[in-house]
């Protein structure tokens, strides 16, 4: 509709993402992509009781290791494949989002998709356990949770997973919204 002036379904934090201010304001403002899949059992790095104790004020800081510190060095790789692979444009999201419908529900978006109601999502990989990034049952269920989680906070249509699986290859799978309704929704 032209001039149409639709309401986003989230909002800005203001809360810039890997800011100093970022580590203790996600704890407070709700619950991320990665949290929601902690808390469903799916997260191989965290639990629901790291979350718990996050959020509560007695966790411990995270330390940014090698390989977190190389994902997202290799964020921008990774961008450049996903456009050589499939010429759609991206915008970054530097700012934590979170639900206008439901405030506790927070994201850390790495871009939108131009011209699409789409995000897209940057990974690496060892790919240790032998995913094949065919298709969304074929990837580590985490990230599966968080591409979900990150859909209903900014009401996107798509989520594209890009990854990087070091020295192997790289895959983009794309997940529909619509493929999981009722997950999204609930």
């Amino acid at each position: 509709m032209k001039g149409s002036t639709a309401k986003k379904p989230y909002v800005s934090t203001g809360v810039k993402y890997l800011s100093p201010e970022w580590e203790t304001e996600r704890h407070k403002l709700g619950i991320g992509g990665s949290e929601a899949a902690a808390i469903a059992g799916l997260n191989p790095y965290s639990s629901a009781f790291t979350v718990y104790w996050d959020k509560v004020g007695k966790g411990e800081p995270v330390e940014v290791s090698e390989g977190m510190r190389q994902g997202t060095d290799l964020e921008e790789y990774v961008v450049k494949r996903f456009w050589e692979a499939t010429g759609k444009k991206v915008r970054k999201c530097e700012y934590m989002l979170q639900s206008a419908e439901h405030p506790f529900m927070i994201a850390d978006v790495d871009r939108f998709v131009v011209g699409e109601n789409a995000i897209l999502e940057c990974k690496t990989s060892l790919n240790r356990s032998g995913y094949s990034y065919e298709d969304a049952n074929n990837i580590p269920a985490y990230q599966l949770v968080q591409c979900l989680h990150y859909m209903s906070v900014v009401g996107a249509e798509k989520a594209y997973l890009a990854t990087l699986v070091f020295g192997k290859d790289f895959n983009i799978v794309e997940i529909n919204a619509s493929d999981y309704k009722d997950d999204i929704s609930s």
